[in-house]
Order: C-alpha cells, then sequence, then structure tokens
C-alpha cells in the first residue's frame, strides 16, 4: 500500500519535472515553480508576465513603481488568490464556456473601439501570447461568477437598515474619493498576531510621513485585492462609511491621509483624494395621455394608419382624447384609464416618444407618428421640476448598504478561502 503511494507521488513528480527537464534538454532556462496552489503550480513565466503587464501599464501611464523584488511578492499574491478562487470556482461547478470567453473579448474591444482582430493584433505586438490572454478572461470571469456566488447568498438590504442611515447626521453628505493601505488579520488571530499586524501598518504609516507616495506604499504593503491598482476605492459616500472611519476622513480633509484605523480585516490607512458635494436631484416630469394602434392579423400597416388618422381628426374636432383612447387605444397598460400616462420621468418610454414629448406644449396634442410597435397620437397634460433628492437618495442608500456588505462578505471569504488552503510559496 505504501509502495502503491510513494509510487504516485513519484508519477506526480514526474509530470511536473519533465516539461523543466526537456527544457533543459534544449537549452533553455527552467521555467521554476514559484508556489503550490493545492493541487496546481504557479511558475516564474506566469509571474513575470503578470509583473511586464504592469510594467508596460505603469510606463504608459508615468507611474511610479517599487522595486521588482517587492513586486514580485505582491503580483505572487494576486496570483495565489486568483488561483485559489479559479479552483474553487470550478470545484463547485462553475464553468466558462468558449462563447463567454469570447463575449468578453468583443466587450473589451468594443471598450477600446477595435475588433477583436484589431484586439488580438494590439496584444500580441505587446509580447502577449493571445492564448494566455484568453486564459487570463476565463480565469477573471470565473473569479468574478465565484464572487458574484458568495454576494448572492448574503441576505436582502432591509428598509430599516435604509431609514437608519437616511435618519443619519451625515446622510446626503459629501462624497469622498478614497485610496487604501490594508494590513490583514487572519480571522483566527491571537493577540501577538493582531499586535504583528498593528505594527507593521505603524511602520507604513511612518513611511508615508517621511514622504513615500501613497500609491507605492500600497502597492508595495497592502494585502488588500486592490493593492495591485494602488489601493484605489474609488467614490464613497460619507454617510455609507463606519462612523470611525467617516470622522477619521472629516478629520484629516481632502490631500492627506489618515491615521491607521482598526477595521473587520485588520488596520487600514486611507488616502482622502478629492471631494464632491451631493447636490439636489431635480428631474423633469411629464403627464400626458397616450393613443396607439398596433398593426395585427386583422388590421394591416395601412389601416393603422388609416383608423389613427380618422382619430387625429376627430381630436382636432374637439373630442375628448381619454374617452377616445379607452374605446379605441390598443395600449393595454393605459386605454382603461383614458390613456393616461401619469407623471414620468425624461426618456422612460423610450427616445422616440420623448423626442415627440419634447416638442408639445402642455394641452397640445401631437400628429399621428409611427413606432417599430405601431401608430401613436400624444397629448402632453402638463410638465414640472420634481424635487426627486429623497427617492434617489433612498435608492443610493440601499445601493451604497449592499456595495459596503458585499465587499466585506467577500473580503471574508477570500480571507479564509486563502487561510483554509494549501500554499507553499517558493520565490
Amino acid at each position: 500500500m505504501n509502495l502503491n503511494r510513494n509510487l504516485a507521488k513519484l508519477g506526480l513528480l514526474a509530470l511536473v519535472l519533465l516539461p523543466m527537464v526537456l527544457q533543459a534538454q534544449d537549452g533553455q532556462p527552467v521555467d521554476r515553480i514559484v508556489a503550490l496552489v493545492e493541487d496546481d503550480v504557479i511558475l516564474q513565466s506566469e509571474l513575470d508576465e503578470a509583473i511586464d503587464r504592469i510594467e508596460r501599464q505603469a510606463a504608459g501611464s508615468g507611474e511610479r513603481l517599487p522595486p521588482r523584488s517587492v513586486m514580485e511578492e505582491q503580483v505572487l499574491q494576486r496570483l495565489i488568490l486568483t488561483r485559489l478562487e479559479v479552483l474553487r470556482a470550478q470545484d463547485t461547478g462553475i464553468r466558462v464556456s468558449d462563447s463567454d470567453v469570447d463575449q468578453a473579448l468583443q466587450q473589451v474591444a468594443r471598450q477600446n473601439n477595435l475588433t477583436v482582430t484589431q484586439l488580438r493584433q494590439a496584444i500580441e505586438s505587446d509580447g502577449v501570447d493571445f492564448a494566455e490572454f484568453r486564459r487570463t478572461i476565463r480565469e477573471e470571469i470565473l473569479s468574478s461568477r465565484l464572487r458574484q456566488r458568495v454576494v448572492n447568498g448574503m441576505e436582502e438590504i432591509s428598509d430599516t437598515e435604509i431609514d437608519i442611515i437616511m435618519a443619519s447626521d451625515r446622510f446626503g453628505g459629501d462624497e469622498y474619493l478614497l485610496s487604501q493601505i490594508v494590513i490583514g488579520v487572519p480571522e483566527s488571530a491571537d493577540q501577538a498576531e493582531v499586535a504583528q499586524a498593528e505594527a507593521r501598518a505603524n511602520e507604513v504609516h511612518q513611511r508615508l510621513e517621511d514622504g513615500l507616495e501613497f500609491a507605492t506604499a500600497a502597492l508595495t504593503f497592502s494585502e488588500s485585492p486592490d493593492a495591485l491598482e494602488g489601493g484605489e476605492v474609488g467614490w464613497r459616500s460619507i454617510n455609507a462609511l463606519p462612523p470611525m472611519v467617516a470622522d477619521a476622513i472629516e478629520a484629516v480633509g481632502v490631500g492627506n491621509f489618515t491615521e491607521v484605523l482598526r477595521s473587520p480585516s485588520g488596520f487600514i490607512i486611507l488616502d482622502v483624494r478629492d471631494r464632491r458635494d451631493q447636490p439636489e436631484i431635480i428631474v423633469r416630469e411629464y403627464q400626458a395621455r397616450h393613443l396607439m394602434i398596433r398593426p395585427n392579423e386583422l388590421i394591416t400597416p395601412e389601416e393603422a394608419e388609416t383608423r389613427i388618422r380618422s382619430l387625429y381628426d376627430q381630436l382636432q374636432a374637439g373630442a375628448d382624447f381619454g374617452e377616445l383612447a379607452r374605446e379605441h387605444s390598443m395600449d393595454e397598460t393605459s386605454a382603461n384609464i383614458g390613456g393616461l400616462l401619469d407623471w414620468f420621468q425624461a426618456g422612460a418610454y423610450g427616445d422616440e416618444i420623448q423626442s415627440v414629448i419634447d416638442g408639445l406644449d402642455p394641452g397640445e396634442t401631437s400628429e399621428p407618428f409611427r413606432t417599430a410597435v405601431g401608430w401613436h397620437l400624444l397629448r402632453l397634460e402638463a410638465e414640472r421640476d420634481a424635487d426627486r433628492t429623497e427617492e434617489i437618495q433612498r435608492a443610493q442608500a440601499r445601493d451604497m448598504l449592499f456595495r459596503q456588505k458585499a465587499e466585506e462578505e467577500v473580503d471574508r471569504f477570500l480571507r479564509r478561502l486563502r487561510d483554509e488552503s494549501f500554499v507553499e510559496e517558493r520565490l
């Protein structure tokens, strides 16, 4: 039995070493293993390629990067976490098809105003193997779907939670553009480990005070997944942040960084990069009546046009729009209430309808016009500017609470995944 187990281990070792032996025989440098991740490996070539991509991006934007030895450690941690996510996603039945990857590539190409062929040429001109780029896209989709599954398992945001945040003194306050440095603390950490993490955070804070750029410090020391983006957090409303964090941000102001703060994930330092007001939200609203004749099996397009023009003539002669809509309109959503489209925001019914409304004064009826759905008549009853600040803020509060909880839940999941998995680093 032990012999069989040893033979199996030797067989696995041979599979790992064989490509290296062949490379060495061909006179190529050995592609060594830099990390064991569960039953998988991360090779030096993968790490080098990932660092090269970051260095090319930094060169294009003029961003300063720390020494390559520091980059290796940070990028390796990102690769390890990504590999763990991919393995967990696959183990839990998440799959990504070639069609999924193709659609993602098409989206990337569109965002850069390129065709997929042009995108491939641009990638390969940067020295990146396109097959490797596809593999990276596939892994990103797997990771994204795994995180989405984690988020889907959260409890829904309750109305009570929204009421509490809206009742806070800060609700509707300013928004701040933030970056962060996170020194993580494992969930099962003892007092000594917590103290050690706090000491590291204080050391990073001292380096910032000594003049180290925040983005460079984040890339060098932060243990957050956003470290390679310079700790970029983005815009956050002050009312969506924990009181301790909000107080620290308001205390230091724009252009400064906070003291070391304790958080559920460990210790954080925040860079307050910019601030903006949250203005009142005034929207244009309309009240109108709508009448539609739709061609079908019994009504030809020509007959539909004839009917709508006859109804228009009746309106011009003084007929009541609401009565004609109840009797003739084929818009099931409004016919029984006299065609009434009660107060709605601009664009709510599409660009074609809105363009007609924009050409009307209150009390005026449009001439018949045609869309892909059928023939229409519109009467603009009234228009107004409405303050939707509270309504929009309530939706924003729900969204902010959801994002905050999602970030915390994903962060907790990733830290647990890292702690529970077998990882051996060999840098």
